[in-house]
């Protein structure tokens, strides 16, 4: 349950610390002492939900980068054009290589996790 007082709610407390706030600077700017929070950290429940917010936030910066992928994929094509300078077309040629060798180490990391994550009930019931 989220804290009202004098100061607010610890949604904004929670928010600046899971966003990399300092102990210090999130208590200036929220007009509370340190010690408060120190005292909210010790929680449990309130560390859980720093890191539910900051895993929030990855998944919607993962969803605006996935998002962008296409426009940066025609991006690095566009400059292996001829009309473009030999030091960027290599930069791009070498960054299509090494992103596409990234997602074929990924690709057959995942098949083989799939593999054994659905070999592993069958062994389990043996």
């Amino acid at each position: 349950m989220s804290r009202k007082g004098k100061y607010g709610s610890d949604a904004e407390l929670l928010t600046a610390l899971a966003c990399g706030a300092t102990i210090e600077g999130a208590a200036r700017k929220y007009g509370i002492s340190e010690s408060t929070v120190y005292r909210r950290l010790k929680d449990p429940e309130f560390r859980q939900r720093i890191k539910d917010i900051q895993a929030d936030i990855l998944k919607r910066t993962w969803g605006m980068l996935t998002a962008s992928t296409p426009e940066a994929t025609r991006t690095l094509l566009s400059l292996l054009d001829q009309s473009n300078p030999a030091t960027v077309r290599l930069g791009a040629a070498r960054t299509i290589l090494e992103k596409a060798m990234g997602m074929r180490e990924h690709v057959e990391f995942d098949e083989r996790l799939t593999a054994m994550e659905q070999q592993a009930p069958s062994q389990a019931a043996a």
